[in-house]
């Protein structure tokens, strides 16, 4: 279940880039193409409206920052000034982690919630109740956006659903970390195709020697021997 979660959270968000970046490109080139006085073409082109091509583009950008963000979480590229938490001892060093994490799972929790109870009063829980045939009540109805008229509430919904996923991810990385030691890495100057170099099995490979990311307990840093080694190993 995880790595079909893993699959759908990588395959939205590089759509929804993807997408987006078309959308725009060809927006771009329909305003661009009608100020042409082509014969016959101009005429067409004027004919298409792409109107919505901006909220649209802006909506697919809202969802993909809200679910990247917890990609983020799960492969460690959102980074934090931990110049402090680095030189702590590995046992101090691991309570803070876990403290770190546990308070962005409990942060994105409660983000999550609001953004829930938001949702479901601004249309939501109407349009549930209306899909199962049920009385609606005195509930809102919700607004529109202006340009696709679509109900608001389906937009804001990427907030508690990529805010959840978020909160989840804090606690999966937590729960790994307890487990192991390992602290998720990405590593930002690497390229697919491209050999790397054999390093120690005890070495974070994706060790980009800054103090950006807290070093995880299982692997020590490149060039540098753990504390308590015996001889500093390297």
């Amino acid at each position: 279940m995880l790595k079909v979660l893993d699959h759908i959270e990588e395959w939205l968000i590089t759509f929804l880039m993807g997408a987006a970046t078309l959308i725009i490109f060809v927006s771009v080139g329909h305003r661009y193409g009608s100020g042409l006085a082509i014969p016959g073409v101009q005429d067409w082109l004027l004919s298409l409206h792409f109107g919505w091509a901006q909220e649209l583009t802006i909506i697919m950008f809202v969802w993909m920052a809200k679910f990247g963000a917890a990609y983020g979480v799960r492969t460690g590229i959102h980074v934090g000034v931990d110049v402090l938490i680095n030189r702590l001892s590995d046992a101090t060093r691991a309570k803070f982690i876990v403290i770190g994490l546990a308070a962005g799972a409990l942060f994105t929790g409660i983000v999550g919630t609001l953004g829930l109870t938001f949702v479901l009063e601004n249309g939501a829980h109407y349009q549930i109740l209306a899909w199962l045939g049920m009385d609606t009540g005195d509930l809102f109805e919700g607004p529109t956006t202006p340009d696709l008229e679509w109900p608001t509430w389906m937009v804001y919904s990427a907030i508690p659903l990529g805010t959840y996923l978020m909160c989840f991810r804090f606690l999966q990385v937590m729960v790994a970390f307890i487990r192991t030691g390992e602290l998720p890495h990405h590593d930002h100057g690497h390229v697919d195709g491209i050999e790397e170099d054999d390093v120690p099995v005890d070495v974070n490979p994706y060790d980009m020697g800054d103090n950006l990311h807290p070093h995880d307990l299982k692997h020590q840093q490149m060039g540098e021997g753990r504390t308590g080694d015996q001889g500093g190993k390297k």
